[in-house]
């Protein structure tokens, strides 16, 4: 990232930082690698990321290792190892940092990509997916997204009591009709049936849109959930789309599924962020049975949603006052007030190229320069300095021993 996009990343994180600490949500950092593991068996053998995606390697001690494809199992390990959920406690974390997936390089999407995430380990009530709906809705809005660009999509994959019949189901559907489905699709019937209704292809997507519907088989506990979730977003006034194809990548995630969508800047994948609940995770690494959910979000595309929307990132000058020299005989001047303007807490610049002053000016304004402190040898003999407004070009002269309080005045 060069400086443009490494100030929108930043950005984003501290809208994240700000917006996730107000709904009681604490910083985590995982590593980058982790025991192969840690992903074979949190995200599933079947899943794409597992069999086609990841970046594994055996290291020096003969460990398989693996660069991290996605944030939630890595937390999820961390707080089970940790005791972060312990004797019912609930923990809601988040995180922000590079994950690595083996993929066609595309628009938005790179091999070495960069996500927002939360997680909540410990709540079980459909309260706590409305929430994290919420926070990942009003992080879009903060950001500036129009809420009319976006489109909130929402389903229910069922639990282990109703999704195993519905998934013998789909594979079977599959058989039925392999001849009008990809290769792909039709291996699926004997890994992940459900991913099907994931593929891109157009004519099976037109096949699996008359597939049964899982909503339609959910347990009882399974339909009164996903009903207090859906009449929790109504209480809120965020709006969404019931989406039954809608069954995310990862073979991790029961009941509650989400996207965020925006209608420009991504082409056909244009997803910006989703997640789901995950109640079985934390047993798949052999802790006790807590349930969890969250989402994570793309950095990448959401910069590309936030171009096509017209949104700007906020760029801070890099330097609210230049000092500029008149000559070298105020060199030593010169860096000892930017040092003690920086201590007084004002973003300062000077030259470190010999310019002169006129191009010292327009290097001040280039940086965003509110305010040119100039010092030169008869200022100096007065035992003064020269204030000028680069916007309205007005100059005063003020007394060396206050200029750092002038200027702050002068900032306001």
């Amino acid at each position: 990232m060069l400086p443009d996009v490494a100030r929108a990343w930043e950005h984003l994180q501290r809208v994240a930082q700000e917006l996730f600490t107000r709904y009681g949500y604490e910083p985590v950092y995982t590593p980058l690698f982790e025991h192969t593991e840690v992903f074979s068996r949190g995200i599933g053998e079947a899943t794409d990321i597992v069999s086609k995606e990841m970046y594994t390697f055996e290291d020096k001690g003969g460990r398989s290792i693996t660069l991290r494809p996605e944030g939630t199992a890595s937390v999820v390990r961390s707080a089970l190892e940790h005791n972060l959920t312990a004797n019912g406690a609930q923990a809601k974390l988040y995180y922000a940092g590079p994950m690595f997936r083996y993929e066609r390089p595309q628009k938005g999407r790179m091999r070495q990509f960069w996500q927002i995430g939360i997680e909540v380990l410990g709540a079980a009530e459909p309260t706590a997916d409305a929430e994290v709906i919420a926070v990942l809705w009003g992080y879009f809005e903060a950001l500036g997204l129009p809420r009319e660009s976006m489109r909130l999509l929402l389903n229910s994959m069922g639990d282990d009591a109703c999704r195993p019949a519905y998934r013998d189901g789909i594979a079977a559907f599959i058989r039925a009709h392999s001849a009008d489905l990809c290769d792909e699709c039709d291996r699926r019937a004997a890994t992940n049936p459900l991913r099907a209704f994931d593929c891109k292809n157009p004519a099976c997507r037109e096949v699996m849109a008359g597939a049964p519907l899982l909503r339609d088989e959910l347990c009882e506990a399974c339909a009164s959930h996903y009903a207090a979730v859906k009449t929790h977003l109504d209480a809120l006034g965020i709006p969404y789309v019931e989406d039954s194809s809608l069954v995310r990548g990862l073979d991790y995630y029961t009941r509650t599924v989400f996207e965020i969508q925006v209608e420009a800047g991504l082409g056909s994948q244009n997803a910006i962020g989703g997640g789901g609940r995950y109640d079985r995770l934390m047993e798949a690494y052999g802790g006790p049975a807590t349930p969890g959910l969250g989402f994570a979000l793309g950095f990448e595309r959401t910069l590309l949603a936030l171009e096509a929307a017209g949104v700007g990132i906020p760029a801070p000058p890099r330097a609210e006052v230049y000092v500029a020299r008149v000559d070298d005989t105020v060199t030593a001047e010169v860096f000892g007030l930017a040092q003690r303007l920086r201590e007084a807490g004002i973003a300062a610049e000077l030259d470190h190229q010999a310019r002169s002053l006129k191009s010292q000016f327009k290097q001040a304004d280039r940086l965003g320069a509110r305010f040119v402190v100039i010092v030169g040898p008869d200022e100096l003999a007065a035992g003064e300095v020269t204030l000028r407004d680069m916007g309205t070009k007005e100059e005063t002269r003020v007394a060396l021993g206050i200029a750092v309080d002038a200027v702050i005045a002068a900032l306001g």
